[in-house]
């Protein structure tokens, strides 16, 4: 079966989520209705080597025939409702179909990004306390070198073989035509969900079937997202929604946890073979392929819309994609976090044609306009908690402050890292606001100018300097893809240092050329009053930037670099060679 035909027919209109109590059963709802499109593709194991990319494919019928099967057997093993389990395995088919079918099971998943590294997947596992993993081998071999960090792990499902674990392939010899629902509602727990950790150790986020739902709806009603719709996905926890908006995901040939590095070519070769008229993937991996895509004289015309998020989207970034897609195409920039998604978006057609300049005079980066169903005040910037609404101070339109949200896509709590509760979350009688740590103004039509991580603003002698808006101001020289600015000494008497990373082709050979190159950036800070009164400049060949979107820059980690510079080298703008 083609996947054009699967796709084919008469359009079929959204469905209502309203009734549903588990996010599980929005799978149930998408196969009732289109039983024979196809619902996941992703690369063949039993790929031809010089050959192009081949794909097997998983119709909603079959799909929801597979979760069954495995929420059966988890009911079967003994595995209760509420029992948290890790799951560890890579984007395609198996994963889809165990997410939905622990779901169904009323198990909370731990879902967790691998390519964090091992030290922090670890540490973050065994926070989050599992009574088993669900994963490859090389899951099982972790958890079992790390034994003492994970005691209560005696539930464990191994998809291929390893001693002392349950088999999944065992789970397909079930029924799998219907599940009878467990017990669990719309407020019970669903998944805790890692964040970054671009600011701090990542934190493990509680999602509840509510939150899931609320935001399966949102963002499907929001984009106009027709059942039918085929999407190319660089982020593959974007899948899950797509499973429940009826959604064909396609799972390119690539590593999730390198969208930066992705090869162009099986981008595109996934996106004309489906017809894909959708993709999700991080500015990083929108930048590689559309810069491929320009070189090499290559259109998508099926592209229809593109969302791109997990950082900044830079308006060349914008350009290029929206020069590549269909004429009537668009590309969106949804903000949100980990905790609270989606908050705002924007579009391109909005930010090349009015904000792209204000941002490069340094007045922060515009997200949009608010989603319908979320609320949104700018309070005094503090780092201690509010504990109360009362306790805190609202600022003016225009005027630089923390964003806090309500909405009912706002999760509640932390799992792990508790004590962020309290820095994060405020009451307000029966409901609560989440303060994101963002920092930024409404403007005049009820738009948030983001302007840097409140942890990343620096107090200096002079003032107090936010990241976007001097970066962004750097970024304005042709031979600049991106640059960081930290903060050296103690708060309220910090060192401002523009870190830059030139462009590969634009990166300085000699000496002389290091020099010129800091000189004009200097000259580009004079002309701004944001930016007047930097004086120190380094370049640095990569940034360090997170692993989930390769995008948001870890300037924890340039501080200490940037001070033994500075400190070893003064008053000279200095580089390494």
């Amino acid at each position: 079966m083609s996947v054009d035909s699967a796709n084919s027919g008469s359009r079929i209109p959204t469905w209502s989520l309203d009734s549903l109590q588990n996010i599980g059963h929005a799978l149930t709802e998408t196969s009732r209705r289109m039983p024979q499109a196809v619902a996941v593709a992703c690369p063949s194991p039993k790929q031809q080597r010089h050959q192009p990319t081949q794909f097997e494919t998983i119709t909603f019928a079959e799909l929801e025939t597979r979760s069954n099967q495995i929420a059966r057997g988890i009911v079967q093993m003994g595995i209760a409702p509420g029992t948290r389990l890790a799951l560890m395995v890579p984007p395609g088919i198996a994963f889809v179909a165990w997410v939905f079918g622990l779901f169904k099971a009323g198990v909370v998943i731990i879902l967790i990004d691998p390519g964090m590294g091992r030290r922090n997947m670890i540490r973050c596992l065994a926070a989050a306390k599992p009574t088993g993993f669900v994963g490859i081998p090389q899951a099982q071999l972790v958890r079992q070198l790390c034994w003492f960090r994970f005691p209560d792990c005696r539930q464990n499902i191994v998809l291929g073989r390893w001693p002392g674990c349950r088999r999944a392939v065992d789970f397909e010899k079930l029924e799998g035509h219907d599940f009878p629902p467990v017990d669990v509602n719309r407020e019970s727990s669903a998944a805790i969900i890692f964040t970054t950790g671009s600011t701090g150790p990542p934190k493990g986020v509680l999602y509840r079937h509510r939150i899931f739902l609320e935001q399966t709806r949102q963002i499907r009603d929001y984009f106009q997202i027709q059942p039918g719709t085929v999407d190319v996905s660089g982020f593959p926890l974007f899948a899950l929604f797509n499973a429940a908006m009826g959604t064909t995901t396609v799972f390119p040939k690539m590593d999730p946890t390198r969208p930066a590095s992705v090869h162009p070519p099986e981008i595109i070769h996934a996106v004309q073979k489906f017809q894909a008229n959708q993709s999700f993937g991080s500015p990083a991996l929108w930048n590689t392929v559309s810069k491929y895509c320009l070189k090499h004289s290559i259109m998508l015309p099926e592209m229809q819309r593109i969302l791109s998020a997990g950082a900044p989207v830079p308006a060349n970034v914008l350009q290029r994609i929206q020069a590549i897609i269909a004429p009537d195409g668009e590309a969106f920039t949804p903000y949100g976090a980990t905790e609270s998604l989606p908050i705002a978006c924007n579009s391109a057609q909005v930010i090349l044609g009015e904000t792209a300049a204000r941002t490069a005079r340094g007045e922060g980066t515009c997200v949009g306009h608010r989603f319908p169903d979320i609320d949104w005040r700018v309070i005094q910037i503090t780092d201690g908690p509010l504990p109360q609404l009362s306790d805190c101070q609202y600022v003016p339109n225009g005027e630089i402050g923390e964003l806090m949200v309500r909405g009912l896509v706002v999760t509640d709590q932390y799992v792990t890292g508790v004590e962020a509760n309290a820095l994060h979350k405020v009451a307000d009688g029966d409901s609560f606001w989440h303060r994101l740590g963002d920092v930024g103004y409404l403007d005049e039509q009820d738009r948030f100018w983001f302007c840097g991580r409140k942890s990343h603003r620096l107090t200096t002698a002079r003032g107090t300097l936010f990241t976007i808006p001097c970066e962004a101001i750097i970024n304005t020289h042709p031979a600049i893809y991106r640059c960081a600015l930290v903060g050296i000494g103690a708060p309220g008497q910090q060192i401002p240092v523009i870190v830059a990373e030139p462009l590969p082709e634009h990166w300085p050979r000699q000496r002389a050329e290091v020099a010129r190159l800091l000189e004009e950036l200097k000259a580009i800070a004079r002309q701004h009053w944001q930016t007047e009164h930097l004086q120190h400049f380094l370049l640095h060949r990569s940034l360090p930037v997170d692993i989930r979107h390769n995008a948001k820059i870890f300037r924890e980690q340039l501080r200490p670099w940037a001070a033994k510079k500075i400190n070893r080298y003064p008053p000279i703008w200095y580089i390494d060679f």
